[in-house]
Order: C-alpha cells, then sequence, then structure tokens
C-alpha cells in the first residue's frame, strides 16, 4: 500500500487500518506522518497550544494492574495538594501565560463531589477567562454536571482500551469498561469537551485491539484523544513487560489524526520519555498539543504512573520555556490561547440537571 501526503489513505475498511497498525515500513510510516501533519496544519496551521498541568492528588482506590499510583502499592508515597497550593499553582501558570489547567488525580476518596466542586468554583473565580479541565476519573453523572456547572470545561478519561476482553486483562474485576464508557458518553452529552484515549503496547494487546479503539472513538467522536506507550513501572504486576513500541506509538497518532481531523492530540509525556525528541516526533505525527508541568517541583516524582518519567526536575518556568525552543526548532509555533477545538461551541448544562 502506497500514501500519498496529499492524499490521506482510504481507511474505511478494517484491512487498510489493521495494515497501518502493523506495518513496519519506515517509508511508509512517514507518508502517513506527512498525510496527518497536513490535515493538522489545515485545520490548526502549525499552532501547538500550551496546557499547564497541575497533579493535585497521587492517592488512587483503584486498582490498575499498569499504574504505579494503584491504590494497592505500598511503596507510593502519598501527597495531595492543599486547595491554596492548587491556586499557587494557578497563579504561576497564569503568569507564565497559561490559559487551560489540566487538573490530574488518581480516584482519591478524600476528594469529595463538595471538595472537587469547591476547587473548580474558586479556579473559575479568579481565573474566569481560562479553561478548566479535569481529569480525575469515574463519577456518576449528576457529579459530573456539577463539575461542569462549579465551571469546568473539558475532561479527560481515557478508555485505555476499546476490547472487553483486553480491558479485563488490565483491571480488577470490580472495574467495568461498559461503566467507563458511559461516562465519557455522559460527559459528551452534559457539554463538556471530552478527552479520551489509550495505551500502546499494553500486555496481551493485539493489533485488532488497537483497530477497536480507532473504531470506538470513531463512534465517539472525542474533542480530546491522548495516545502514549506502555511504560512499565516497578510495583505493578505489569513490571517486566516490555514498553510499548514508539513507532506504532506514533503511526496510532496519525492514524487518530487521520480519522478524528479536528481532535486535540497531545504529545505525551510519555513519548518523550521513551525518546528523547518523543515530544517533537508526535508533533510531526500530527499531535498539536503540548501540557508541561505547573505542579510544586516536589512532589512530581511521587506522580509516578511509570518509570523514568521526564521533567520532574524542572521548575515551571523552565519546563515552558524549553518546551517552546525545542517546538518551534521543528517549525511550529507556540500557542498559550485557550485552544478549543476547531468549530467546538461550548453550552450549558441542561436545566434539568442535577
Amino acid at each position: 500500500m502506497t500514501l500519498s501526503a496529499a492524499m490521506p489513505p482510504d481507511l474505511r475498511s478494517d484491512q487498510a487500518l489493521l495494515h497501518y497498525i502493523s506495518s513496519e515500513d519506515p517509508q511508509e510510516a512517514e507518508a502517513l506522518f506527512a498525510a496527518a501533519r497536513e490535515l493538522r496544519s489545515s485545520h490548526y496551521g502549525q499552532d501547538v497550544y500550551f496546557r499547564g498541568l497541575i497533579e493535585f492528588s497521587n492517592y488512587c482506590r483503584n486498582n490498575c494492574y499498569y499504574c504505579g499510583i494503584r491504590g494497592g502499592n505500598p511503596r507510593v508515597e502519598r501527597y495531595r495538594l492543599s486547595l491554596e497550593e492548587i491556586l499557587r499553582c494557578c497563579r504561576l501558570g497564569d503568569l507564565l501565560g497559561y490559559r487551560t489547567f489540566v487538573f490530574q488525580s488518581g480516584e482519591d476518596p478524600w476528594f469529595t463531589e463538595g471538595r472537587i466542586v469547591e476547587m473548580v468554583e474558586a479556579v473559575r473565580k479568579e481565573f474566569p477567562d481560562h479553561a478548566i479541565t479535569l481529569s480525575i476519573g469515574e463519577w456518576g453523572r449528576e457529579s459530573y454536571e456539577h463539575f461542569f456547572r462549579a465551571g469546568a470545561n473539558r475532561y479527560l478519561l481515557r478508555h485505555e482500551t476499546a476490547s472487553e476482553e483486553h480491558y479485563r486483562k488490565l483491571h480488577p474485576r470490580e472495574m467495568s469498561l461498559r461503566e467507563r464508557k458511559q461516562c465519557l458518553w455522559d460527559l459528551k452529552d452534559i457539554g463538556y469537551q471530552v478527552g479520551a484515549g489509550f495505551m500502546v503496547g499494553t500486555p496481551f494487546q493485539t493489533p485488532e485491539n488497537l483497530l477497536e479503539d480507532l473504531r470506538f472513538l470513531q463512534e465517539l467522536e472525542p474533542h480530546m484523544v491522548g495516545i502514549g506507550p506502555f511504560i512499565p513501572q516497578a510495583d505493578t504486576p505489569f513490571r517486566d513487560y516490555p514498553r510499548g513500541s514508539f513507532e506504532q506509538t506514533l503511526r496510532m497518532v496519525a492514524l487518530t489524526r487521520l480519522l478524528l481531523p479536528r481532535a486535540l492530540i497531545p504529545a505525551t509525556t510519555a513519548l518523550g520519555t521513551i525518546s528523547p525528541l518523543g515530544r517533537e516526533k508526535g508533533l510531526m505525527a500530527g499531535a498539536n498539543v503540548v501540557m508541561p508541568n505547573l505542579s510544586p517541583k516536589a512532589v512530581r516524582k511521587l506522580y509516578a504512573l511509570y518509570d523514568h518519567k521526564i521533567c520532574t526536575g524542572d521548575e515551571a518556568a523552565e519546563c515552558r520555556l524549553c518546551m517552546e525552543g525545542r517546538i518551534r526548532h521543528f517549525g511550529f509555533e507556540p500557542n498559550m490561547a485557550r485552544g478549543d477545538m476547531a468549530g467546538w461551541e461550548q453550552r450549558k448544562v441542561p436545566a434539568n440537571a442535577g
């Protein structure tokens, strides 16, 4: 099969998608990346949107087999940021030019619905024009509506795998792919800009599983898609499994761009962790978002989803300036605006919301 940068491939057939998922032909990959870049450029030009990431708690009730902050890991030094510490991160981010904050945590029972609402309302009051993104796991629809009404705009919830059989191999029995997918549908119906996504190269994953991920994304039509390689963490059941393929991860980024032309796709920290130019190459494969860390430097190493995570020792200003310089070197333009998805129009929670 061949590709033209001016003409994205016909990906309507499962056979074609499986070919590009599995192909290790470097010339074919480069043509795929060129097609993805051209399509991204038609909607976003060369802009790369910056989001300020605040990892405010590494407590988690879940025991996902791949995650370093899983509740069953006794070796994690746990932390929670106070509301004032969270607001200090936001103030620093605002001074550095960020207009989107991403609040991420494990599913921490201490952060009840009321405390999340309090956090969102406090950030919204101080930063009325900024985008507020939550990445805090599975909740009921009513809670999502309350967060939205408090001022949250976006929600990230990776589905991790769209295959029921594969999902069961990555998670304990009490977790459910059906429930996770329902959360995504609820979030979208409420009016959030919704982010889904998956890891590439998790244990037991097949090319057919990755095909299911792409077809689920086409069905859901999320506004954001996070894709990163699986990286093992030493204190998890998957510690001895090999990490995901860098090249295959880039192909999945490109294929996602071709299937969802207007999606906001991060060049993830995980890509940068397994390759020195990983995030830059993610941008060259069709991504258009980066998320430098605004968390206090003292806690960054404690949010250890996987081993050898990069940028845990940088100051927030250093992290932003370094990333700006690197992406400009590759011909991209840093953009600190909110960076909503092309064509997006914010809407309010339904009047009958809980």
